[in-house]
């Protein structure tokens, strides 16, 4: 005997997607109650039957209720520590703006106004650089609204009382550690999420011709993840010569050359000659830097190799996401701190041998002095840690099966 038929309930085919294959299990499980109720109709009473259909209409409803909120609260993502805790009184990120202590917590009603861009200052100085960082941090403040934040090298930060911005910026002091150092554990990228830009500078820059302003506005024209001010040939030391500022146009993304040690031209497609920064002031986007942060090595405190890796964390294609910007440009000083940087000074713009070989060299030449100097030890480290870092990139991009090298 057959009990029922198939027909199709909506002819408009906008309504027929209302029974759609994920509803079958709902239905199944309604036509099956049904054929039950039928049943108990014949042998109970219709208060009972009554009763018990309504049961199973409620039944229906909460199993659809909890199928729903199910697939709503696995999509949550919260981190598993955390699961006893209401979503919504989560914070995984932080800031490091300062807050009043006497001041309303709760936001001021009425206009909502558009955030500015939100930049964040980090700086490794030291005492005998105080009036350089001085101008550096006023030119800041007084064009974009910025965070600054200093990291002591010296131990020396009360001497600093005396700058009228100092109780807006934020110290952290530790004797005899590096940008690279500050950085990898102070600057989470959790904990400056809310930064648009990272200025991660030395202290040894003169920023006459240089406003954040102005620089910020051709970064985000041209779409950089990654950049830094062009150098001023005449007045800098230069390391590489493509973060020396080209006089043509507001930004340039590779060099054309041909020397005996040096082959850049259109075909390029890696450092030095295109995708390349130099780590002395760099500029990371939100997300450049947390891919940059990941990169930092905990115990490589030089960071020497990063910069010809920080392509890799370009979001993208790094012959055009990273790139120097010639219109403001900056004067590298190349002032020797923690063992300095003029042992391997460059003339005329001609790239520093920061190859593995140069550091035999140098290993020779302080043997025959009675003991190193501290910025020799300094420098026979970098090397080593360069050594360390290509060789920690190599294993691990053999090690992992799922990666594929975008610059092969």
């Amino acid at each position: 005997m057959r009990l029922f038929s198939w027909v199709p309930l909506h002819r408009d085919p906008i309504k027929r997607n209302f029974f759609t294959w994920s509803r079958l299990p709902t239905l199944a499980f309604f036509c099956a109650i049904l054929l039950l109720g039928r049943t108990i109709v014949h042998l109970s009473s219709d208060d009972e039957a009554e009763h018990f259909m309504k049961k199973v209409f409620k039944l229906g409803v909460t199993s659809s209720t909890q199928t729903a909120e199910f697939t709503t609260c696995k999509n949550q993502s919260k981190p598993s520590e955390c699961v006893s805790l209401p979503s919504g009184i989560i914070r995984s990120t932080t800031n490091l703006e300062l807050q009043h202590l006497w001041k309303s917590p709760y936001p001021r009603k009425g206009k909502v106004n558009i955030e500015p861009l939100k930049t964040l200052l980090a700086m490794a100085v030291g005492i005998k650089q105080k009036e350089v960082v001085n101008q550096i941090v006023k030119k800041f403040s007084s064009t974009i609204d910025s965070t600054v934040m200093l990291f002591h090298y010296d131990g020396f930060s009360s001497e600093w009382r005396d700058l009228e911005w100092i109780d807006k910026a934020l110290h952290v002091s530790v004797a005899n550690q590096t940008k690279w150092w500050f950085a990898k554990r102070f600057l989470h990228p959790d904990i400056v999420a809310e930064y648009d830009y990272i200025f991660l500078w030395d202290e040894d820059i003169e920023v006459h011709h240089f406003n954040p302003k102005f620089y910020l506005s051709i970064v985000r024209r041209e779409g950089l993840q990654i950049s830094q001010p062009g150098l001023d040939f005449g007045q800098s030391e230069v390391h590489h010569r493509i973060t020396v500022r080209s006089r043509k146009g507001d930004v340039h993304r590779r060099i054309y050359a041909s020397t005996r040690s040096l082959k850049c031209d259109e075909n390029s497609t890696g450092p030095p000659c295109t995708g390349w920064v130099e780590m002395m002031v760099p500029v990371f986007s939100k997300a450049a830097w947390r891919c940059t942060w990941h990169l930092i090595q905990n115990d490589l405190v030089f960071a020497w190799g990063l910069d010809y890796k920080l392509g890799y964390c370009a979001q993208g294609d790094r012959t055009q996401n990273v790139g120097i910007i010639d219109s403001e440009y900056i004067v590298h000083k190349g002032i020797p701190s923690l063992g300095g940087s003029d042992m391997n000074k460059t003339n005329f713009g001609i790239p520093l041998d920061n190859s593995l070989s140069n550091a035999s060299t140098l290993k020779t030449k302080a043997s025959g002095l009675p003991c190193y100097d501290s910025r020799t030890q300094v420098r026979l480290r970098s090397y080593a840690e360069l050594r360390l870092f290509e060789e920690r990139w190599r294993k691990a991009a053999s090690a992992d099966a799922c990666w594929r090298d975008p610059y092969p």
